[in-house]
């Protein structure tokens, strides 16, 4: 059945339909589980990557399975390079009905080929997906701290 997956790739250049793009907001708001974001939130991302603004910009990949996403990754340009990733992962999903399928490295290793430079993300320590990325080969380099004013 991993056959049939169709790899879908969408920058600023080549941008995908309003219907595609609602199709993909939801998508994440729905199987980020708990780790998800709200809607503005992830519309946010999804315009900074499809931004053709310098300084902005990034790509989107779809894993799509009999016309339906069943997986997609947003991956947003830092506009930095060398002392901070010049890529940043921002989010990753796979429908949690065909988790186990490989779609997830499916769409690591679509991400890893199309990004111009070094790619960051952030996981949640008890998140599962974790574990696949340091099989692909992600380190766990830094403490991430946050200050947040009130």
């Amino acid at each position: 059945m991993e056959e049939s997956i169709t790899l879908n790739y969408y920058n600023p250049n080549q941008p995908p339909s309003l219907e595609i793009k609602q199709n993909i907001i939801d998508f994440l708001f729905v199987h980020l589980d708990q780790y998800g974001d709200k809607k503005e939130d992830i519309e946010k991302c999804f315009d900074y990557a499809m931004s053709s603004e310098k300084g902005k910009g990034g790509f989107i990949v779809t894993a799509v399975l009999e016309d339906e996403i069943v997986g997609t990754t947003i991956i947003n340009d830092t506009g930095m390079k060398g002392y901070i990733p010049e890529n940043i992962l921002v989010y990753i999903a796979v429908n949690g009905e065909k988790r186990g399928m490989g779609i997830g490295k499916k769409l690591m290793k679509a991400a890893i080929e199309k990004a111009d430079g070094a790619i960051a993300l952030h996981v949640e320590p008890d998140n599962p997906a974790r574990y696949l990325y340091e099989k692909i080969g992600f380190t766990n380099k830094y403490l991430e701290m946050r200050y947040h004013p009130s």
